[in-house]
């Protein structure tokens, strides 16, 4: 089920940016008294009563000519488009301004649950200047401070209440879902009209054509239901100029939170570029299944070691996703395109193995005979055993004397070993060192 998003909305220096890295738990907006600054919508993760969600930082809305207004004004809308639950913040400062009634008619046509929010309420007395902003029409303004971190509990409470309940999210039992992503224009749309055999997306050689997450449901030849999530190129920061295209980044990552399983794929004609890396870093970081699928493969004048060579960069090029397989294809001819669904069934069944604590401590035995524990001024690592907590993606505890002991080199040779005894080919999986007590 991917996260609630939470866009906070506002015109310009009412404070966004702060309370956005309140919510977030770290500085990732740019803070600056200069109305404006923040041109970009920024988004990361925050939680609250242990509901995790998305949050966008939006630059502020405005009708006057002030440079960049007409872009933020339309980044806005599209945050607004994009979220569960709007966060309207004005400042207690200006009072009620035009430019907040201009925003309030513009959450107005959102048909989304709006919270008002009344920032730089830095002490108890200026508490009794928030009524004035019952005029906007938004129901119960509430007061918070982002430089003193004052309310935010109960703006969070606000606005966890009007998250969508878990029913009307459910997805349906026994699906495999799964999502293609990657730099535009390296065929995910026609890679999923040819799995289908039909035009169901459009497809252009315009990059940046596909800026929606469309879903097709098809089912295999043995029964098994697959729903096909077809991306928005994720196109390097750098390189976008149209809102609706830096829209599509939080639609592609809403999109592998939605996927079990996810397809990585490169441009057989173009080769590995540092984008590519960053694209799967998602996916990786999700803990979400991978498959790297090099399109365009009939392009390229081939020989014997075309391949290999091809795997060897991929391989050098993507180290943290030494688990996941390559899938040499082609969108126009269908190589290998059959293979797919079953490659995606195989590594569904990795995801939900289980491994028996027995069979794990054998694993785990015979790692440390051949390879003594590491010591660290003069205290030696022990391990004492390790049981398997959760599926996708399937996850270790492993009980320690002491987890700072569990050197990162050491920590990886036991992943080894445990991927050499049992399959979890295009899974991730986590390894967590706890002390026994």
């Amino acid at each position: 089920m991917p996260n609630p998003v939470v866009a906070i909305v506002g015109r310009p220096n009412v404070g966004k940016s702060t309370i956005f890295n309140r919510l977030a738990g770290e500085r990732i907006s740019i803070v600056d008294d200069v109305s404006g600054v923040t041109r970009d919508r920024i988004y990361a993760k925050g939680e609250w009563l242990g509901k995790t969600f998305n949050i966008i930082d939006t630059g502020g809305i405005d009708i006057t000519d002030e440079p960049f207004m007409s872009q933020i004004k339309l980044q806005a809308q599209v945050a607004i488009e994009e979220a569960d639950v709007i966060i309207f913040l004005t400042c207690v400062r200006e009072g009620v301004t035009d430019a907040d009634e201009n925003v309030a008619r513009i959450l107005y046509q959102s048909d989304k649950p709006v919270i008002l929010a009344v920032n730089k309420v830095d002490n108890p007395e200026m508490r009794a200047e928030i009524f004035d902003f019952y005029s906007l029409g938004l129901g119960e303004p509430y007061p918070v401070s982002g430089s003193h971190g004052l309310g935010l509990g109960d703006l969070l409470d606000a606005v966890v209440a009007n998250f969508p309940s878990e029913e009307e999210n459910a997805e349906e039992e026994g699906i495999i879902n799964f999502s293609f992503i990657g730099r535009p224009n390296v065929g995910k749309s026609s890679l999923v009209n040819a799995i289908l055999g039909e035009e169901r997306v459009i497809v252009s050689d315009i990059a940046g054509t596909t800026r929606d997450a469309i879903d097709t449901m098809f089912v295999d030849d043995e029964g098994v239901k697959f729903r096909m999530i077809d991306t928005a190129g994720i196109r390097k920061k750098g390189k976008v100029y149209e809102s609706t295209e830096k829209y599509s980044v939080m639609r592609a990552i809403r999109a592998i939170e939605r996927s079990d399983i996810v397809m990585v794929v490169l441009n057989a004609e173009e080769g590995i570029q540092e984008q590519d890396k960053k694209v799967a870093g998602y996916a990786h970081e999700a803990g979400k299944g991978i498959i790297i699928l090099v399109n365009k493969w009939d392009t390229l004048e081939k020989d014997n070691h075309t391949m290999k060579e091809f795997e060897d960069k991929i391989r050098k090029e993507f180290q943290y996703l030494s688990y996941a397989p390559i899938m040499y294809v082609s969108a126009v001819t269908k190589q290998r395109l059959s293979n797919i669904p079953a490659k995606i069934k195989e590594i569904s069944e990795n995801q939900n193995r289980r491994i028996s604590s027995s069979l794990l401590n054998d694993v785990l035995m015979d790692a440390v005979a051949h390879n003594p524990t590491p010591s660290d001024k003069g205290r030696r690592l022990k391990i004492y055993y390790m049981t398997q907590v959760a599926v996708k993606p399937p996850t270790f505890v492993v009980f320690v004397n002491d987890p700072e002991l569990l050197h990162f080199s050491y920590e990886r040779f036991l992943e080894n070993r445990i991927r050499d005894s049992f399959d979890f080919e295009g899974t991730p999986f986590h390894l967590i060192a706890r002390q026994k007590k």
